[in-house]
């Protein structure tokens, strides 16, 4: 078994950015893909987080550091219609650093458990990402939003819940999809390639396969269950949600995805297998 590194692989300058600027743009392109928008800002996307993660992880916190600032300047530019939001410059400022620059230089921690397996280090990175972005959010809602879109009184307790609307299912899909991509992917090498030794891409293809099932059946389940939780009006959580749920709908959607990514893993390994008693043949 591959030992748990701490450095970076050996690539030029050039291959560096050329991968952190393409990360970024993905992620960027990510980020516009919305399947829950809330009234007052926030938003649940399609992992948008995970490409500057595994940059983080890929290269060290320093190179995350810079990444995770580039990818807050970009979101700071899609959203600059919030600052016409401001009461005052430092407000402007406030929602420059707390809701743009601090959440997402917060990406870095994608390289912050590298010492642990990849699947462990990635998927633990996301976790603290996305609990500390939403903790920059609150701040910002309970100080730069007070009396604007979020109530005055008690600002606090209607930021906290009103953040963790969008945030709770965006770390759930983010963690999800780092630990599926670092669970097949090697990030630590100079190439990807799969994380199993000598792994023939006909097995790969199928894990990849069951990656995208499972996916799909997330990004079907969450949207159906949080849409019907969250309040019109004022974007929180709302319980009485629960019962308008449509169970059996997210039921059947689970065990479709559930059965099909067994026969998909299945099929993955038994290719695996064949292949390497064919090489050893």
């Amino acid at each position: 078994m591959k030992q748990p590194t701490n450095s970076a692989p050996s690539v030029s300058a050039t291959v560096r950015l050329t991968e952190t600027a393409v990360m970024i743009a993905l992620g960027t392109v990510l980020s516009i893909i919305k399947f829950i928008d809330l009234p007052y800002g926030g938003s649940v996307t399609v992992a948008h987080m995970v490409p500057v993660l595994l940059i983080a992880y890929r290269y060290g916190p320093k190179w995350g550091c810079f990444s995770g600032l580039t990818y807050g300047l970009l979101q700071l530019l899609l959203g600059m219609k919030n600052l016409s939001y401001a009461t005052s410059i430092w407000a402007g400022l406030a929602i420059v650093f707390l809701d743009y620059l601090v959440a997402y230089f917060f990406l870095a921690a994608g390289a912050w458990f590298r010492r642990l397996p990849q699947p462990a280090a990635v998927s633990l990175g996301a976790g603290c990402a996305c609990v500390l972005r939403y903790l920059c959010h609150v701040i910002s809602g309970a100080t730069v939003w007070a009396g604007l879109s979020v109530p005055t009184t008690e600002a606090l307790g209607f930021s906290l819940v009103y953040n963790a609307t969008y945030m709770i299912p965006e770390t759930i899909v983010t963690v999800a999809a780092a630990l599926y991509l670092s669970s097949v992917l090697d990030f630590s090498r100079e190439h990807l390639e799969p994380r199993r030794k000598g792994e023939k891409a006909h097995g790969f293809g199928w894990r990849v396969a069951a990656g995208l099932v499972a996916a799909v059946t997330l990004f079907v389940d969450v949207r159906t269950v949080f849409s019907r939780l969250q309040d019109a009006d004022a974007g929180t959580f709302s319980a009485a949600g629960f019962a308008s749920v449509p169970w059996g709908f997210v039921g059947a959607v689970t065990l479709v995805g559930a059965v099909t990514i067994g026969i998909l893993w299945r099929i993955s390994c038994t290719a695996r297998i064949n292949n390497s008693k064919n090489n050893n043949s």
